[in-house]
Formats: C-alpha cells, sequence, structure tokens
C-alpha cells in the first residue's frame, strides 16, 4: 500500500513538472521572451520627444521586426536617449549611416521605432553606434499646420473674393477688357496686328528658306560663288584688281592735291599764279584766231584761178570714189 502511495505520487509529480514546462514554454513563445536568450547588439539614438515610446516597443527595419526598446533615460538637459536592442544576425544589413525614427503600430496603434536609409555599400554598424535621428510631426504639430493651411486659405478666399468683385465692377484692367467692348477691340486689334506681324515674319522665314536652297541648287550665281573655287578665286582677284586701282587713283589725286598746292609746278603755276593764267588764255585766243585765219586763207587760195580747176578735179573724184563704193 506504501509502495503504491509513493507510486502515486510520483506519477504526479511528474505530470506537474510536464505541467510547468508546456507551460513556461507557451509563455516564452507567446510573449517571445525566447528571444532574450538570442545574440543581441545595442544600438543608441538621442530624440528631442519620444512621443509615448516605452520600453519594450517594436524595432522594425525594411518591415522586418529586429528588436525592442531596452530602455529610455534623459540625456543632457531636454533630450532623451533611447538603447535598442537589435538581433545580432542584421547587423551587416544596417548601413553606419542609416536613421530612426518614431511611428505607429498599424493596427494597435502603439509606438514603434524605424530603422532606414544608408548607404548600401557603406560600413555597417557595431555594438554601441548612435543612429541619426529623423524629426517627425506629432499629430499636434500636424495640427497646428492644418490650422495654420486653413487660415491662409481663408485669406486667399477672401482676396479672390474682392478680386473677383473688382472684376465684375469693371475696375483695373482685366476688369476693363472683361467690361469695356472699346477696350476689348483695341486688345482685339493688337492680336491682329501680331498675327499680322508672324505671317510676316512666315513669308520672310520662308524667303530666307527660298534663297538657302538657291545657294544649294547647281547652276546660280549663288551657288557657283560659294562652292566653285575657280569662280571665288576669279571674283576675289577681280575684287583685288578693283582695290588696286582703286588704290591708285587715290595716290593720283593725292599727287594731283599735292602738285596743286605746290605753286613751283606747272599745275601749281596755272592754279596760283594769275599772269600765267591770263597769258594761257591770251595764247589760246590767239590760237583761235589763227586757225580762223588760216581757213579763210585756204578758202582764198582755193577760190584763186590758179588753183580751182585743181581742187575742183579733186572733188570730182572723190564723188566718183564714193559711188563707187
Amino acid at each position: 500500500m506504501k509502495e503504491s502511495s509513493q507510486r502515486h505520487t510520483v506519477i504526479v509529480g511528474l505530470f506537474v513538472l510536464i505541467g510547468l514546462a508546456i507551460l513556461i514554454a507557451g509563455v516564452l513563445m507567446v510573449g517571445n521572451l525566447n528571444k532574450k536568450f538570442e545574440n543581441k547588439i545595442r544600438l543608441v539614438a538621442l530624440f528631442d520627444d519620444v512621443s509615448g515610446l516605452q520600453k519594450g516597443n517594436y524595432i522594425w527595419f525594411s518591415g522586418v521586426r529586429i528588436g525592442t526598446v531596452k530602455s529610455l533615460g534623459f540625456y543632457g538637459a531636454t533630450q532623451v536617449e533611447v538603447s535598442m536592442d537589435i538581433d545580432k544576425k542584421v547587423q551587416h544589413h544596417i548601413p553606419k549611416d542609416a536613421r530612426v525614427k518614431l511611428g505607429s503600430d498599424a493596427f494597435i496603434g502603439n509606438r514603434i521605432l524605424i530603422i532606414y536609409g544608408g548607404t548600401i555599400q557603406g560600413d555597417k554598424v557595431n555594438n554601441g553606434d548612435t543612429l541619426r535621428v529623423e524629426k517627425t510631426l506629432s499629430s499636434e504639430e500636424m495640427i497646428n499646420t492644418l490650422q495654420a493651411n486653413n487660415e491662409n486659405l481663408k485669406v486667399i478666399t477672401s482676396d479672390f473674393k474682392i478680386i473677383s468683385n473688382k472684376l465684375v465692377a469693371g475696375e483695373g484692367t482685366l476688369g476693363k477688357l472683361l467690361n469695356d467692348d472699346e477696350v476689348y477691340r483695341n486688345f482685339n486689334h493688337v492680336l491682329s496686328s501680331l498675327k499680322d506681324a508672324s505671317e510676316k515674319a512666315q513669308q520672310i522665314a520662308g524667303s530666307l528658306s527660298t534663297f538657302s536652297s538657291g545657294l544649294n541648287r547647281k547652276g546660280t550665281l549663288a551657288n557657283e560663288l560659294t562652292t566653285d573655287t575657280i569662280v571665288f578665286k576669279s571674283v576675289k582677284t577681280s575684287l583685288l584688281r578693283l582695290q588696286q586701282i582703286e588704290d591708285t587713283a587715290a595716290l593720283f589725286l593725292t599727287n594731283l592735291k599735292q602738285a596743286g598746292n605746290n605753286p613751283d609746278t606747272p599745275i601749281g603755276v596755272l592754279l596760283h599764279d594769275k599772269k600765267s593764267g591770263s597769258d594761257l588764255k591770251e595764247t589760246i585766243r590767239n590760237l583761235d584766231s589763227s586757225s580762223q585765219k588760216l581757213d579763210e586763207d585756204l578758202k582764198a587760195i582755193q577760190s584763186s584761178f590758179l588753183l580751182k580747176k585743181y581742187f575742183k578735179q579733186k572733188a570730182n573724184d572723190n564723188k566718183r570714189d564714193s559711188l563707187k563704193k
């Protein structure tokens, strides 16, 4: 009887131990406490405001939960130092220049930490590193921003109402344009002028296009001037000769001017010496008078009875020669 009682006690104790083991395993699985026994690294971040973050809240990286908040404590005057326990197996995935920000759990609204960004090819975090924090707007700040935007929208709406009233009343340039027919006609005339100017500009562009096509069409003077080196050289030579003629004429005029300004040269004497000019004029008159007298003497000789027959015969010979031709 005593042996049976001991056996019963052992069996009960065994079942109790098995039940306790199952209970502990269930608690560890449900509370995820088994991760406490895994290898961890410690990262730190300094926040100005943690917005209700608590110890034990989750930490996410690329949508994967990689750790929990270990502790929170004040740092300096107003900042909060947050220590994070991160699974060591994801250490080589987190860049050293990654950032951390506050977020919210989509289901129950608990605060979480999100690690993101950084240089993929850069160095990875080590135990004890401090991550940079990205400032996020709190719900109060977002409400204040929305309220400020609403105030600005209200002011813009009021201003637009004033502008629209002025437009309806015909005030200002736009108001007159909308309400004054004369202003509208003038504006329409300006548009017509701009249209005509645009058409003329298109015509000019067409003329330029035609001219450029003529440059490319063989057989035209413009094409030969731009493409034929022989014609170009001939034109260039002609221009050089014209330039030489111009230079020679300019030199001749310069010399003539210098000679005219010099009273010792013949031209200078004729231009500056009045007596020489008078003598030259007198000589010309004498030559003219002598020429007239010579003509009279020749006519008198032709009329004399000695040579009259000779000149008459000569006139008849010239007449016959002209008829033969």
